[in-house]
């Protein structure tokens, strides 16, 4: 198992925001997590990276308990967080924004390999290379903010509503960007998205957070057929 969330409680001063949760990703699987506003999905990612401390419980990767390292060390270790809303540096260009992803990495030229294994995945980012973030439209700051993420050479990759703002068209464009950086590269996508359908028609597994509990689980498959899921979150 590549990451494991054993019985994770994570408390905002008095309000319990996860109340023991107990998840895990297989190696370069997908997994999806479903839930309304508030649910604690994004508290959820945000522990993962350390940003966040739990109350209780426990966070292991790769072999190895997490939960009491600083954020910088668990992106060494092979997480990369990708949070709502892009959050890219806006007046950097697109490759001072790459060139942050791979802050910590030491070999030059394999990192200037994945530098062109970006552009390829991502030509738009090489046309726009000189190009301010801010100038970039909301589709390209996302893919930028996915090349961002891809520097680190992660074995997790955590998306936190990437379709977030995007046209239709646009949203079936990263949907094929998740399910290709999952296949080609083989690296581990743990995914929240405000579209459910396309979530879960892309995850192998999913989970249903309810203020901060899972109440449901079980392939893309069966929660896309499961019909409470269908009347809450598919708008059927």
């Amino acid at each position: 198992m590549l990451l494991e969330l054993k019985d994770l409680t994570v408390h905002y001063e008095r309000v319990a925001a996860l109340k023991g949760i107990t998840i895990v990703v297989k190696e370069g699987g997908l997994v999806t997590f479903l839930g309304s506003n508030g649910a604690g999905k994004s508290t959820t990612l945000r522990t993962i990276s350390g940003l966040k401390k739990p109350t209780s419980g426990e966070i292991w990767f790769d072999g190895r308990r997490i939960d009491g390292l600083p954020a910088n060390e668990i992106v060494g270790l092979g997480i990369a967080h990708i949070p709502e809303g892009r959050r890219i540096f806006p007046y950097m260009t697109a490759f001072e924004n790459l060139k942050m992803g791979a802050f910590l990495r030491k070999n030059k030229a394999e990192t200037n390999k994945d530098y062109e294994l970006v552009y390829t995945h991502f030509p738009k980012l090489k046309e726009r290379s000189r190009q301010l973030g801010s100038t970039l439209s909301g589709g390209e700051q996302q893919m930028l903010a996915i090349g961002r993420a891809l520097m680190a050479r992660p074995k997790l990759l955590m998306m936190d509503e990437p379709s977030l703002g995007l046209s239709p068209l646009m949203c079936q464009e990263i949907s094929k960007i998740i399910a290709e950086i999952r296949q080609r590269l083989g690296i581990a996508v743990l995914l929240v998205e405000q579209n459910a359908r396309l979530a879960l028609k892309l995850a192998d597994w999913g989970y249903v957070l309810v203020t901060g509990s899972i109440v449901l689980q079980g392939s893309g498959q069966e929660l896309l057929n499961n019909e409470e899921v269908k009347r809450a979150y598919l708008g059927m």
